[in-house]
């Protein structure tokens, strides 16, 4: 079973059971058309759900077609409670969400500054630095031997997925710096590779291989024993808002 049709099969399994459990207690009366009534809705959020998260653990997905998703199955689930009115016909009045969705587009291109270049990853560079400035969405390198070179990263909202095990690393000192209001940080660190590692979150979590702590103004600190002594080294920081920091060895 692939992965669309087993959550598709694990929503209708759990609705079905909430809706059971929904009529012992009275509060509904079970038939197949008020069932169905319920499943679409869950179908929808749930689907939606996973599609941002596969995109926050970089496994695809997307923010934009999961968030419509999520809301519009969540609006005919109030529906469903009496809480809100809102009918499967009613989608088209979500249309503003489209402004929505090109106005973070735009913020995540009008913030670089023009004497920077197009990279590839859409990220800026010169001289050899990596940049990127208010930017919105994803940042990922997990290419094989993509290149590490001192880096400044300030994003909106967005995630960042650093593979260092597969890039090519200099022998030198290499400065990374990461800042974002909402999203997750997430790095894999070859066990040979000497760092140190500033992390703070203002609402969230921090885990450095195994260290872990998570809540409100919370920070982390981890530097590797031969640090000092090694001529190749990440000197990284690590700053978000509202979010999560996770770093594991491989």
């Amino acid at each position: 079973m692939n992965g669309f049709f087993r959550w598709l099969f694990a929503t209708v399994i759990i609705t079905f059971g909430v809706i059971l459990v929904l009529e012992n207690i009275g509060l509904m009366e079970l038939n197949m058309k008020s069932a169905w009534s319920y499943i679409y809705p869950s179908f929808f959020a749930v689907f939606g759900l996973k599609s941002m998260l596969s995109r926050m653990r970089n496994r695809g997905g997307s923010w934009a077609w999961g968030s419509f998703f999520f809301i519009f199955g969540s609006l005919l689930l109030l529906d469903r409670f009496d809480i809100i009115t809102f009918s499967f016909n009613d989608v088209f009045k979500l249309w503003p969400l489209l402004i929505v969705y090109v106005g973070f587009m735009f913020i995540g291109k009008s913030g670089r500054p023009k004497v920077y270049i197009e990279t590839g990853d859409g990220d800026t560079e010169k001289d050899g630095h990596n940049s990127s400035f208010f930017s919105v969405g994803s940042h990922e390198y997990n290419k094989l031997n993509w290149k590490v070179q001192p880096t400044t990263m300030k994003s909106l909202a967005g995630d960042f997925y650093y593979d260092f095990s597969k890039a090519y690393i200099p022998e030198k000192e290499i400065p990374f710096y990461i800042s974002t209001l909402a999203g997750d940080v997430h790095i894999l660190i070859p066990e040979n590779l000497e760092f140190q590692i500033n992390a703070s979150v203002k609402a969230g979590e921090i885990d450095i291989v195994g260290q872990s702590v998570d809540g409100i103004n919370r920070s982390l600190s981890f530097i590797t024993p031969n640090y000092d002594s090694a001529t190749r080294k990440l000197d990284i920081t690590l700053k978000v808002k509202a979010g999560s920091i996770r770093v594991d060895y491989v």
